[in-house]
């Protein structure tokens, strides 16, 4: 890894949502090493600063890209990148979503919202191994129809269960509504034979692992994503701490196990 931003071209531009975007890149020189499900990357804005950004698509499986949304005035510069224009990259950071513990088991991925960024180079991993896994679920929420990313793909996934659910429909919607934990029952899995991965905002990750964990799902076999307040992928800052735990240097992937009872004390 190196300090200095790494240049990279803008090849492919896709609106996902209002103020979502996924920009596919390609280095303009020097490449850095390849990135896999669940790491992350700073993602430099030249002139404005960078920002953390987990992978929405590896090398592996179709490029490297980033999915984007307009939150500041990096991500904004970010966001506003067109095609042809140059970005700049450190990494990769981070551990992974460590999908080959799974193997040989049913795989249930939830995602909230934007959430569903850093899931679906895993989707794609695991469906790319038909036999490799016995069979993949994928729940996905929103707040609306409009904050839904990667829409057209999720329905061309050939998983065991795809569900997909808004919290507030608007008109022209004839999906789900309610929170993502309901499609559970619908989903295709055997608890003591599962491996469970979850990302979304910090409320919807604690109710789908208690779910989960209630429908006998172990707690070392749910891996939850817990991005929060991710700045300089060092530790040295100290504003991804969560109690012990640097997420930047021990996550942002974290066992059920490890994450659960430190997202219970209000104070953390």
């Amino acid at each position: 890894m190196t300090a200095v931003p790494v240049p990279h071209r803008v090849v492919a531009r896709r609106t996902e949502t209002a103020d979502t975007v996924t920009l596919r890149l390609e280095p303009v020189d020097t490449a850095l090493a390849d990135f896999a499900p669940g790491q992350f990357a700073m993602v430099h804005s030249f002139g404005r600063g960078e920002i953390p950004v987990s992978v929405s698509s590896v090398q592996a499986t179709g490029g490297l890209a980033h999915t984007i949304r307009s939150v500041g005035a990096v991500s904004d510069g970010l966001c506003s990148a067109r095609v042809g224009e140059v970005v700049g990259l450190r990494g990769p950071y981070g551990n992974t979503w460590e999908l080959e513990r799974a193997r040989g088991g049913d795989v249930v991925v939830v995602a909230g919202g934007i959430g569903l960024a850093p899931l679906r180079p895993l989707i794609l991993s695991a469906l790319a191994e038909p036999d490799a896994y016995r069979r993949v679920n994928v729940l996905v929420g929103a707040r609306t129809p409009g904050d839904l990313i990667a829409r057209q793909e999720v329905g061309s996934w050939p998983t065991a269960f795809t569900g997909v659910t808004v919290d507030r429909p608007g008109d022209g919607w004839r999906g789900d509504v309610g929170v993502v934990t309901q499609l559970l029952g619908r989903a295709h899995f055997e608890p003591g034979a599962t491996w469970a991965f979850v990302c979304g905002p910090e409320p919807m990750i604690r109710a789908t692992a208690r779910e989960l964990t209630e429908r006998g799902v172990p707690h070392d076999r749910i891996r939850v994503s817990l991005e929060r307040n991710m700045r300089c992928a060092t530790g040295h800052c100290g504003h991804c701490q969560l109690g012990p735990l640097l997420l930047c240097q021990v996550g942002p992937v974290v066992d059920w196990e490890r994450a659960e009872p430190l997202l219970s004390v209000r104070e953390l």
